[in-house]
């Protein structure tokens, strides 16, 4: 009886995790990707509609200077011209102040756009925003997730990032 309970309780967790998708983003591929505008670190105002012509990298970090965040930004940076010859733009955002922002691109001389979402209503709009588990500890936090967004459409979703070569993973879509 106690392994019949078991095996019917791993099964149901299973199920949920699968159905729920548990720490990825319930958007998927061919969804309208959800209206936003922020503040980037210049003072300028960003929204989805100013990029429906182009091809737009949206990609969310936890925080500015940490290294898993620093390393993704450097290679964006190093790909940055790539990534336009491709007619890509590319957007940053995570739940740091502007100020922050401003001295994180200006130590790493970042050419893009790094948006501050202090409010977090970006992220909970793309379902990048949540409860997150380190080292014992639960707290909120984004859920490292990049989408690329063409005449307003989600067109692919990274939910695994490779921090250290972000641009590649890109470039194979």
């Amino acid at each position: 009886m106690l392994l019949h309970s078991q095996k019917m309780l791993g099964s149901i967790i299973h199920f949920i995790e699968k159905n729920m998708n548990l720490g990825k983003t319930p958007l998927k591929v061919g969804d309208v990707a959800p209206e936003f505008s922020a503040q980037d670190q210049d003072g300028n105002i960003h929204q989805l509609a100013n990029y429906f012509e182009q091809k737009l990298v949206l990609y969310f970090y936890p925080k500015d200077n940490t290294p898993g965040c620093t390393a993704q930004a450097c290679n964006l940076r190093d790909n940055y011209r790539t990534l336009q010859d491709k007619g890509y733009v590319l957007l940053g955002i995570s739940p740091d102040k502007l100020s922050s922002h401003q001295k994180f691109a200006q130590k790493f001389d970042l050419p893009f756009p790094l948006l501050s979402d202090t409010n977090h209503e970006i992220a909970s709009s793309y379902g990048v925003w949540g409860t997150k588990k380190f080292m014992g500890k639960t707290y909120e936090g984004i859920y490292r997730t990049t989408f690329v967004i063409e005449k307003g459409i989600i067109t692919h979703i990274i939910d695994e990032v490779n921090t250290k070569d972000h641009s590649e993973q890109i470039f194979a879509l």
